[in-house]
């Protein structure tokens, strides 16, 4: 496919100069991303360099006649590319935009595509893509990433013509997920599709990538053939071990030793180097020294092998010697297409039957189950393996990805998601990657199955250079973090042990539906302990029903206690434990139960397991059932029957706390999911103009009159106010507002003017606002600060006050907070904070977070406030944090709420010259 106008020019053997674009001039417009593609390979696109010429011609010339013929509508010669090559590299930045894919050192070119300017808002496209590459979704990555640089330089339409018989070119187009119009023309169709990349379209790029993780995690997960470099005969070593645990374990395929010092490892022939091994191998566990790791992984790459586990250390955490080892490491992976886990991890495992796949050094393997597990630190590998087995929790899979410098968390939820082995999903983290990515991978996987989560390091640092309010009150805690996980409806646990407590509950039994927890128990002190957990978890203890209450009158003795907790108190016996468990889980009141039994001398915790166990089997309404068993001889072994599990604990609040985790998930999950809310009357172009002309001066804080124009481009309603230049002038501004004023200093470098006298309230009249326009001028000086003008406001009446904030995070993106407002913000830490874009939802729910709602919603009989404006402030702040990612903090402090209506008495927001992320890049 080409444009007519290229046609055209080869048919005349005149140069064109109108597609493409050469290296210079398109750094701020576009930028290198890896992409994954359909089969789990991963490409570099980038914008096409003025060093490319030589490359893009042997990619060109690699081409079959029908590739060439559907790219150019012609058959050219190797003078004619060598033309229209050259008119490609000479095209300004502003008039077309090329694009490669790279793969392999040397880099080979895969892909091109390219469009150029019909008129300021169109321009044509058109692709060539390698044959060998054909059919793996290269076309349509490529396709994203025009769209998306075109669509930054007002670029609204694409346009492109197709032969007729050029289907998989118009599949191409359709499959993106662009709304796209089809016109015939004499011997072609002309496409015609919106350069914005919408919701549907990105939607597309995220199920694809999801096909290219699973495709990813396939060699290594359910390898042919398996690899171990660095095989050892000692055991005791970690090449030793961890070819044993492969034969031990049972690896249904062929397990080939590599050491090149002997013929023989554990009693099976050995290889001197990968390439010697006969068979074909999907995986190769590399366990050598750091130094010896990329020539063993270049090996590997001549050998075919499609996926490496480099259990080695001393690479970017060792150090900047070490850094660059793992850059070589990764870009010998990038060269052949090798996908690779680690370096510096401890190894991965499926137990699945057909597979039995044990690749970790461990002295435990996993105990089959249906839990996927993820963890960064190889230290903890061992342990949690270990762990997991001795509370009887089965894994799926296990993956100890290390240093992530391939394949991450985000690859294993996207093949997690429809793994039929995997009901839970446990991951440690100790950083992200992409968390935009993560967020919206998990809110996805979220719907089907739980995701639980431990994440290290609660570092402020990252906030340590915002000076708004709204920087100073996220810099507090990790609550980013927390606001993400809650979105994405991530289970966070503050421990491992947590983590898998909750876990025992959420792979063993059915989620609640409701919050209202019956308690069971023989000792009345526990009972009591549990009751209080559970309620201070956010759960409810209610009164049983009439019916059940006279149900357990009928068996137990006058002293037990039937209420909830139902106390069978000491005497009870196995039988007892039955029938309250039956009758309790039948109670239309309760959700859950937890069972506690405090063993007595008469009875045995084996007799009471058998009995709960029977009782869970005979309910008819399976409700999840919790047991604690407060015995030192541990959890009977029966509550891991074969056909039936129930997670126990060791203490009451432990269970409370992993039942209160999966009511909240369940909650989550039963939400429909909305759509990000987007208010109507946004004029994003004007916001976006006056962002130009800010980044223009190279940023900084906006001058009121410039906060005033953008807030009026997104419709938040700022105080009536004049911006003056001089004391005269402000007492003018007073008289033409008419009755009492605040009086506000502008002065470079000046954030919080409360503090240095910069702000005066309740000035009536033109001369005392004269007055004190001199005196504020001669307080800031003393201070330090020039006054360059004021800002006069008409008197606001009293009101609610709240903070209506948001920052750019470097990792996070856009972070929106509402709180309590006013100059006591950062001093409450009334905060409620929610990842950028924002639903309706989200807005409600994080003014109903705040310990200041009940003010909002009247409290002791006063009046209401306006909430739905205040949730139209957020949306609309939402909406100007995602629209312009160079506003990097902005303040509304405060926002006076009313019964009806608001104000923004005071706004501050700061650009930055930044480059935002890639919408691609980010998915």
């Amino acid at each position: 496919m080409i444009t007519r106008r290229d046609a055209v020019a080869e048919q005349a053997d005149q140069p064109e100069t109108q597609a493409g674009l050469p290296g210079h001039g398109v750094k701020v417009l576009a930028r290198e991303i890896e992409v994954v593609l359909r089969d789990g390979a991963a490409v570099r696109l980038r914008p096409l360099r003025s060093d490319d010429e030589d490359r893009l011609l042997a990619f060109y010339l690699g081409l079959s006649p029908d590739s060439i013929f559907y790219r150019f509508f012609a058959t050219l010669n190797e003078t004619a590319l060598r033309r229209w090559l050259r008119s490609v590299f000479e095209t300004p930045a502003e008039r077309g935009i090329g694009v490669v894919a790279v793969i392999g050192d040397p880099p080979r070119i895969v892909g091109h595509a390219l469009y150029q300017r019909l008129t300021s808002d169109r321009a044509e496209v058109a692709f060539a893509v390698a044959d060998d590459f054909q059919g793996r979704g290269l076309g349509t990555l490529m396709l994203g990433w025009l769209a998306e640089v075109a669509s930054r330089q007002g670029i609204r339409q694409f346009e492109a013509v197709v032969l007729p018989e050029n289907r998989r070119m118009l599949d191409l187009f359709r499959e993106a997920g662009f709304p796209i119009e089809v016109h015939a023309a004499p011997g072609e169709l002309r496409v015609v599709f919106p350069t914005e990349l919408t919701e549907e379209a990105l939607m597309r790029f995220e199920q694809r990538e999801q096909i290219a993780a699973r495709a990813a995690l396939l060699p290594f997960l359910q390898p042919r053939g398996v690899a171990v470099i660095g095989a050892s005969r000692q055991r005791g070593t970690i090449g030793g071990e961890l070819f044993h645990n492969l034969l031990e374990f049972g690896f249904c395929g062929p397990v080939y030793p590599v050491n090149p010092n002997t013929s023989v490892v554990q009693s099976v022939v050995s290889y001197p180097t990968i390439e010697d091994v006969p068979g074909p191998v999907d995986l190769a566990v590399i366990a050598v020294p750091a130094e010896h790791v990329v020539e063993v992984a270049r090996q590997c790459a001549q050998k075919g092998v499609r996926a490496i586990v480099v259990i080695s250390a001393g690479f970017a955490e060792a150090g900047e010697a070490g850094r660059q080892r793992q850059e070589e490491l990764l870009g010998v992976c990038r060269a052949s297409g090798m996908r690779l886990i680690g370096p510096n991890c401890m190894g991965i495992a499926n137990t699945d039957p057909s597979i039995r796949l044990n690749a970790t050094f461990g002295p435990s393997p996993p105990t089959p189950g249906r839990v996927g597990f993820m963890t960064q630190s190889g230290a903890l590998g061992l342990a949690i393996i270990e762990y997991a087995n001795l509370l009887g929790i089965g894994l799926s899979t296990f993956v100890s990805v290390g240093n992530k410098a391939d394949i991450s968390g985000n690859d294993l939820l996207n093949y997690w998601e429809d793994d039929p082995a995997t009901d839970v999903i446990l991951l440690y983290l100790e950083s992200f990657g992409n968390p935009r990515k993560f967020s919206r991978i998990a809110r996805r996987v979220g719907r089907k199955k739980p995701i639980v989560a431990v994440k290290s390091g609660r570092s402020p640092a990252g906030m340590r250079g915002t000076s708004s309010h709204t920087g100073a009150m996220l810099a507090a805690s990790d609550t980013t973090i927390d606001a993400l996980f809650r979105q994405a409806g991530v289970i966070r646990t503050d421990t491992l042990e947590e983590m898998f407590d909750v876990a025992a509950l959420l792979a063993s039994q059915p989620l609640p539906r409701g919050p209202r927890v019956g308690i069971v128990t023989n000792g009345g002190g526990p009972g009591i302990l549990c009751a209080d957990a559970a309620e201070a978890e956010g759960l409810q203890v209610p009164v049983l029903s009439a019916t059940t209450q006279e149900r357990l009158r009928a068996f137990l003795p006058q002293q037990a206690s039937v209420q909830n907790p139902v106390d069978l108190i000491a005497s009870a016996t196995a039988e007892h434990y039955r029938l309250a468990v039956e009758a309790v889980a039948s109670d239309p009141n309760i959700d859950a139960l937890i069972v506690i039994f405090v063993p007595p001398l008469a009875v045995q915790a084996e007799e009471v397991a058998r009995a709960v166990l029977d009782a869970a089997r005979a309910a008819q309404d399976r409700k999840p059932i919790l047991t604690v068993f407060m015995s030192a001889r541990g959890v009977p072994e029966l509550l891991r029957a074969t056909d039936l599990t129930l997670p126990s604990y060791s203490f009451p609040e432990s269970a409370a706390r992993a039942l209160s985790q999966a009511v909240r998930y369940a909650e989550w999950r039963s939400i429909p999911l909305e759509a990000p809310s987007r208010p109507a009357g946004i004029d994003r172009d004007g916001a976006l103009a006056l962002t130009a002309e800010v980044l223009a001066r190279g940023g900084g804080w906006l001058r009121p009159e410039e906060v005033q124009r953008l807030l009026t481009c997104y419709g938040i309603p700022l105080v009536e106010q004049r911006v003056v230049s001089h004391a005269n002038a402000a007492g003018d501004a007073a008289q033409e507002l008419g009755g009492e004023v605040a009086l506000k200093a502008i002065a470079p470098g000046l954030v919080h003017k409360t503090d240095v006298g910069g702000v005066t309230l309740g000035l009536r009249g033109r001369e005392a606002v004269i007055e004190e326009a001199i005196r504020m001028a001669h307080r800031l000086a003393e201070a330090g600060y020039q006054v360059e003008g004021y800002v006069v406001q008409k008197l606001a009446p009293p009101g609610v006050e709240v903070i209506v904030g948001a920052i750019e995070d470097p990792s996070f993106g856009p972070v929106v907070a509402c709180g309590a407002g006013g100059v006591l913000a950062e001093l409450l830490g009334d905060v409620s904070i929610r990842l950028a874009p924002l639903t309706a939802r989200d807005a409600a729910t994080m003014l109903r977070e705040l310990r200041l709602f009940p003010l909002l919603a009247g409290y002791r009989g006063g009046p209401a406030s306006d909430v739905p404006a205040l949730e139209q402030v957020l949306l609309r702040t939402s909406a100007l944090a995602t629209d312009l990612p160079h506003a990097v903090e902005l303040d509304l402090n405060p926002v006076r709420v009313y019964e009806h209506g608001i104000l923004v008495l005071d706004a501050r927001i700061r650009m930055e010259p930044i480059e935002p992320p890639s919408l691609l890049a980010r998915r």
